[in-house]
């Protein structure tokens, strides 16, 4: 249609022109029939290394404490730690219905690429196109069965994963986890940007290793600098969920697959604010 005669309503019109706008809700996949999901959370983070995998595994244990079911999504595909937080080994099964999650010790689902791959150590060698697909599996195959809150972990950056996501999973708000470092400003751009273009709500931001506390005297040394997340919660107009301390007993108990037993305070009151979101 030339541009004198265009209506500018894309809905009423057949033409596939270059100006024709693409509502993000065309992407959105239906998920598994049997699935029933109350609220969607992604966690992103602009670059790798911040605790992102670490913050959704605590959000979903605290969420479930409180008497929610919660599940978790592990779209980082070439870097699963979801199953190793949580000490799974079996592999998840399968019906011809659908893909089963696997449940932890306190019943929050799993679904991850180290729960199909015969040894969890092999390298996960695909190209995006197939990454993004095996993730968008997790959405539309997967039985997701009367869960209160997915939390969805996804992949650093804005690249194939990130984008399918934002595309394909109809996400209720985001929370973004970053790092204190002067530099972050600038990925936290990218990722808040993102969100934008995509529609996304964004809940919040959570900062992570925002500082130690000395054993003896209990002071915080800001070991990588002085936060600076305040400034860009103000800049982006965003709410700062917490700050979250370096917590070595954590971390160990992440590492031996003991998440469930960690206790982690100060994400309390980005849980509450999780819990809140849209209700």
């Amino acid at each position: 249609m030339s541009e004198e005669n265009c209506t500018h309503n894309c809905d009423s019109c057949g033409e596939n022109c270059p100006s024709r706008k693409v509502n993000p809700a065309d992407f959105i996949e239906k998920p598994n029939p049997m699935s029933k999901i109350h609220k969607v959370i992604g966690v992103v983070s602009g670059k790798g290394g911040v605790g992102k995998s670490m913050v959704t595994s605590m959000l979903a244990v605290l969420l479930n404490r409180r008497g929610n079911h919660t599940a978790i999504l592990d779209a980082d595909v070439t870097g699963p730690s979801i199953p190793k937080a949580f000490g799974l080994k079996q592999k998840a099964m399968g019906s011809e219905f659908g893909l089963l999650p696997v449940k932890t010790n306190t019943g929050i689902d799993v679904m991850s690429v180290n729960l199909l791959l015969e040894d969890e150590t092999a390298p996960v060698v695909w190209r995006g196109p197939v990454i993004a697909n095996t993730v968008k599996q997790f959405w539309t195959d997967v039985i997701w069965t009367d869960v209160d809150y997915l939390f969805v972990d996804m992949p650093p950056g804005t690249g194939d994963v990130p984008l399918t996501v934002f595309q394909s999973i109809p996400l209720d708000g985001i929370v973004i986890v970053t790092s204190p470092q002067e530099l972050v400003s600038m990925i936290v751009a990218k990722a808040v940007n993102m969100a934008k273009m995509m529609n996304v709500p964004i809940i919040g931001i959570v900062e992570n290793m925002s500082y130690v506390k000395c054993p003896d005297c209990g002071k915080a040394i800001p070991v990588f600098g002085e936060s600076h997340v305040d400034e860009i919660a103000a800049k982006f107009g965003l709410k700062v969920l917490c700050k979250c301390p370096i917590d070595p007993e954590l971390a160990k108990n992440c590492d031996v697959g003991l998440a469930e037993l960690a206790n982690a305070p100060w994400l309390e009151a980005a849980a509450d604010v999780v819990e809140k979101h849209n209700k």
